[in-house]
């Protein structure tokens, strides 16, 4: 008799799991199988509202788990340590199993375990589950990776998608492990993350509400997701990304229910535009991969020693939602509020913080780290390259995002504006998008004399940026 482990990580659910479904079908007749989950020191140093959604996604998984008898093993130390103290109280582990990660400080983890793994002889079996595609299934035919989306999009959707995997419920019951090892530290290091979680995200987080927002999204929204997507005030986006963040859902079973969908439409257009979305994911992620530095180096060299302003007044007011800018402002209200912000307004705001104030873009992207429940490493990255002229298939430095004429096309009646800047409520919508032009009679009438006048010029700044990206062009 052996044991199976699954190790679980950022993919918090119970069905269409790679490494489970494997697990589960390797248990010969008189073996067992068990699932951990490994506490690093780092995970609990701060909190963050990051860490508070998923601290509650990971509640609803050990829940679930616990409903179907199948307890997971909570780990806490550094990892060499912690899987010490595992293989001497599991022995017999016939192999370890876990959807890898291919970047970032899951990539140096995974690395440390598999060389732990060799020298404690255990096997272990490791899956690509984040993702469609991983870094090096879609290259170019001299095996050198794609930098441009397009032919990289090309090339991607000629691949053939990995099929959903069923997991039996019934027979991971039969087979978990009847009575799991104790490991103080881990329950310990488990019941302190769980009274640090606020609660503000239980009726959003987990398997249970990632499958409704699914079906939801493809019964409702995602047949006018080309039109939609681009307005804020309307429910238009997925709004999936948080789950697929912590692994609620799979990539592959929302993959399949977006072409099972297309069939049933006679214009596929939202359907096709979504899937793309999903090639940004694995496409931001296989630059990454390649460019590990890119958390904290432009890609472009030539932007790498571009002249970025120190202004720590003009990069609180973005971060506060007060620079006088109004789609700007909300958006940023948004992102403080409710941990997410509009994938448009994402664009938007970054472009503002780094070409109408030239600050640089890794403050902003250190923020949205901080504030985004959805944080995604390699595509927010990739999205703040991208937005700052710096990255691999960026926007030209010399497209400039018009924070007006962005408000006036996506927010036209400025409701999206009003539900996040409550002193322009009742400001008509002819002046919402441009209130510092009203005169101080007016802005008296309106109640809007708090608001801020914009911290910058829109064309003087506009003059700057060029000039600044130019130099270095």
């Amino acid at each position: 008799m052996a044991v199976h482990i699954v190790w679980f990580r950022r993919d918090l659910r119970l069905q269409d799991h790679q490494a489970l479904a494997t697990a589960l079908a390797a248990c010969s007749k008189n073996d067992s199988i068990m699932g951990i989950f490994h506490i690093h020191p780092k995970l609990t140093e701060s909190f963050t509202v990051r860490h508070d959604y998923f601290y509650e996604t990971l509640k609803a998984f050990n829940d679930h788990a616990n409903e179907l008898s199948f307890p997971i093993l909570f780990l806490y130390g550094e990892l060499e340590a912690s899987f010490d103290e595992l293989k001497a109280k599991t022995d017999p582990i016939h192999t370890i199993y876990y959807n890898r990660d291919e970047v970032g400080f899951g990539k140096k983890r995974d690395q440390a375990f598999e060389k732990w793994a060799k020298s404690a002889q255990i096997k272990t079996k490791s899956f690509i589950d984040h993702h469609l595609h991983g870094a090096y299934d879609s290259l170019k035919e001299d095996d050198t990776h794609y930098k441009v989306f397009s032919p990289y999009y090309k090339k991607w959707r000629q691949l053939h998608k990995p099929d959903p995997v069923c997991i039996d419920e019934s027979l991971l019951q039969q087979k978990s492990l009847s009575k799991k090892p104790k490991h103080e530290a881990g329950e310990h290091a488990y019941k302190q993350m769980m009274q640090q979680k606020t609660g503000k995200w239980k009726q959003e987080a987990g398997e249970q509400y990632g499958r409704e927002y699914l079906q939801s999204f493809i019964d409702d929204t995602i047949e006018s997701y080309k039109r939609d997507r681009d307005y804020p005030e309307i429910e238009g986006t997925s709004r999936l990304s948080k789950f697929l963040r912590t692994g609620a859902l799979s990539i592959r079973t929302v993959y399949q229910m977006a072409e099972e969908k297309r069939d049933q439409l006679k214009d596929d257009s939202g359907v096709e535009t979504f899937i793309q979305e999903l090639a940004w994911r694995d496409f931001y992620n296989m630059i990454y991969v390649h460019y590990p530095k890119s958390d904290n180096l432009e890609i472009k060299s030539a932007y790498q020693g571009l002249d970025w302003r120190s202004d720590e007044e003009q990069l609180q007011a973005w971060k506060e939602g007060k620079t006088g800018y109004p789609l700007v402002d909300a958006a940023m209200r948004q992102l403080n509020e409710t941990g997410w912000m509009h994938n448009r307004l994402r664009m938007v705001v970054a472009s503002f913080l780094t070409k109408h104030l030239l600050i640089d873009w890794r403050l902003g992207e250190r923020y949205f780290a901080e504030r985004l429940i959805d944080y995604d490493p390699a595509s927010n990255i990739g999205g703040w390259q991208w937005a700052a002229s710096t990255g691999t298939d960026a926007v030209p430095y010399f497209r400039i995002f018009n924070p007006y004429r962005q408000s006036e096309r996506f927010d036209p009646y400025g409701r999206f504006i009003r539900s996040y800047v409550k002193e322009l409520k009742d400001v008509p919508t002819k002046a919402i998008h441009m209130p510092h032009d009203l005169s101080e009679e007016e802005r008296e009438e309106y109640g809007c004399t708090a608001y801020e006048k914009p911290i910058v010029d829109h064309q003087s700044a506009r003059k700057r940026a060029l000039q600044a990206f130019g130099n270095n062009d």
